[in-house]
């Protein structure tokens, strides 16, 4: 049960965080096309919100693993 417990929140995750890309990534070629003199500091905002969305799936793949190995 451990096994697909640990593959079900992998694949939630997964599919969180992509989903969450695409909102980043989308909102940020909305924002750099309505103002490009601002797209240094899009870019900047974007990394940073990429990161802390992929920062989801790492932490699910964490404790995925520690509870499958229980």
């Amino acid at each position: 049960m451990g096994v697909i417990a640990a593959g079900i929140a992998m694949c939630g995750s997964a599919i969180g965080a992509g989903i969450g890309n695409g909102i980043v990534v989308s909102k940020f070629l909305e924002g750099m096309a309505r103002q490009p003199e601002m797209t240094g500091a899009l870019r900047t905002n974007m990394f940073i919100g990429v990161g802390l969305v992929e920062a989801m799936p790492i932490i699910s793949l964490v404790l995925s693993l520690v509870y499958m190995n229980k």
